[in-house]
Order: C-alpha cells, then sequence, then structure tokens
C-alpha cells in the first residue's frame, strides 16, 4: 500500500503529496498541507501557529500555478478537509464526535481550463463522491510526479523566504 509522501516541511507545517490522489495531475493535480501540530480545526491552533500555517497554504498555492504547465490560466481550490472520517462507516463504526475524530488538512486541488474528468471541469464546482464510492473514484488518478513535486517544494521555500519572511533555517526540503 502506498502512503502519503512529505515534499516540503516548515514551522507552518508539512506539504505532502497524497498516496491517493483525489485530482489527476494532468488535470491539475493534488496536494495537501498539514498542520504543524495535529489538530481537529484551525480553531484548535494558536495565533502563530494558524499564521505559519496560512503563509504555507499559500506559498503552496502559488508554487503549484507557477511550476505547473496544466495550470497555465488556472487556479486552485481550497478545501479543508476530514468530512470522511466523519462517516458513519468510517472506522471506528457509527456516529462520531468531529473534535475527536477529525483531523485538520487542507487541500490543494490544481483546477485546469483544460481539465478533462467531468468531475473536474473547469467553471464548475468540484463533485466529490460519497464516502462509500471514495476508492473507485479515486482509481486511476495520478499523482504529481517527482519532477513536479521537487519544483513546487523549491518554489515553495522560496516563497516562504522572500515574501513570508520565513528564515532559511525555519525549512526543511525533503
Amino acid at each position: 500500500m502506498h502512503q502519503d509522501k512529505t515534499i516540503f516541511s516548515c514551522k507552518g507545517g508539512h506539504l505532502v503529496l497524497p498516496a491517493t490522489p483525489m485530482l489527476d495531475r494532468r488535470d491539475g493535480g493534488q496536494l495537501m498541507v498539514l498542520p504543524p501540530r495535529m489538530v481537529w480545526d484551525r480553531t484548535a491552533l494558536d495565533a502563530q501557529e494558524l499564521s505559519y500555517f496560512s503563509a504555507l497554504v499559500a506559498a503552496g498555492a502559488a508554487a503549484m500555478l507557477a511550476v505547473l504547465p496544466q495550470l497555465q490560466d488556472g487556479c486552485i481550490n481550497y478545501w479543508d478537509a476530514g468530512n470522511w472520517a466523519l462517516n458513519d462507516a468510517a472506522s471506528p463504526a457509527g456516529l462520531k464526535n468531529g473534535s475527536e475524530h477529525r483531523k485538520l488538512h487542507l487541500h490543494l486541488l490544481g483546477r485546469s481550463p483544460q481539465s478533462l474528468h467531468a468531475d473536474w471541469r473547469w467553471g464548475e464546482s468540484p463533485k466529490f463522491p460519497d464516502y462509500a464510492d471514495r476508492n473507485s473514484w479515486m482509481a486511476g488518478f495520478n499523482a504529481l510526479n517527482l519532477t513536479e513535486t521537487a519544483a513546487i517544494a523549491a518554489k515553495t521555500k522560496l516563497i516562504l523566504v522572500e515574501k513570508y519572511g520565513f528564515s532559511v533555517a525555519e525549512i526543511e526540503v525533503f
């Protein structure tokens, strides 16, 4: 089984390539941003953590737009996630409490004007499946490749330093 792969870390958290993307790389690509510590919702971060996390989200998105040719004239959708963890069928089975079972992660979803998948058509809202259908829906989506993620990580670092005032010592690139 494949695992999510951290491609970049800093005091704002982690930029992660999902093992099972919800969007094919040709249609825009997807990354996730994890906060600097595991929380259920961004309201649980302190002011400084939230500031750093927000800077990483913005820098990661700007990097995707800058280096991915498939996002020329495109944009990024930002999606706070963790909803499927609350589904009655998700482990542990049954009704769940958000603050106990949800884990904050934010998806950076590249939106390409040239997208071919029906659920990611340009000018339309993304269409996500129900929990029960998620695995078959994601089957066949290809993650961003090593060249793309390396370029995104390098550009994210540059943006964090030049625009958001991070020091090089506060950043780790994988």
